[in-house]
């Protein structure tokens, strides 16, 4: 089987090629000639998640344990694009699950929230996302995921409103329950 990247990566350099006299520049000038294919390396770096399996990352560092209180994960940093304006969104994911006879590698919680987030996303359904992989891969007694981010399409343009933070959160299972929820929301306020 051959790699599509380098199809993909040369017909989005020719999209950036088209893009820049569009915008007023001349794709012949010094310091653009190259662009078009850095652009591209970035675009498929920066949306790689898209090649990845969250599940099968998740379940190939299962873990047998015995283990049933919270195991809380937090300030998971992470880098997006919103799907709305191709702007940069970017902050902490915190995540907390209760096993239920099977843990995971800690390391493998951080790919997943990278492979969500390299995908043109939306808060919300990232937040969602992340908890049903780890619902479906683990089979936890509950899952919690806490975001806060910033989204540079609402610092740059539009409003340009800096430093707000957005923050979503997803619950199941045990995490239904409030006292579950104030119990992690207390983890992370514990800094």
């Amino acid at each position: 089987m051959t790699d599509p990247r380098p199809a993909r990566q040369d017909a989005v350099a020719e999209l950036y090629s088209q893009l820049l006299p569009l915008l007023g520049e001349d794709p012949q000038r010094e310091g653009l000639v190259k662009t078009p294919q850095r652009v591209a390396r970035a675009w498929l770096e920066l949306t790689r998640g898209y090649d990845e399996d969250p599940v099968a990352i998740l379940r190939s560092a299962l873990f047998n344990e015995t283990y049933h209180q919270m195991v809380v994960v937090r300030d998971i940093e992470f880098y997006s694009l919103c799907e709305h304006h191709l702007l940069p969104f970017f902050g902490k994911v915190h995540i907390a699950y209760i096993p239920n006879g099977q843990i995971t590698g800690l390391s493998k919680l951080a790919r997943i929230v990278d492979t969500f987030s390299h995908r043109l996303q939306v808060q919300e359904r990232m937040t969602q996302q992340i908890a049903h992989c780890i619902q479906e891969a683990l089979n936890p007694q509950g899952v919690m995921v806490v975001v806060e981010a910033q989204h540079l399409c609402m610092q740059m343009r539009g409003v340009q409103k800096q430093g707000a933070v957005t923050t979503t959160m997803h619950h199941v299972g045990a995490f239904e329950r409030a006292e579950m929820r104030q119990e992690f929301i207390s983890q992370l306020q514990f800094r």
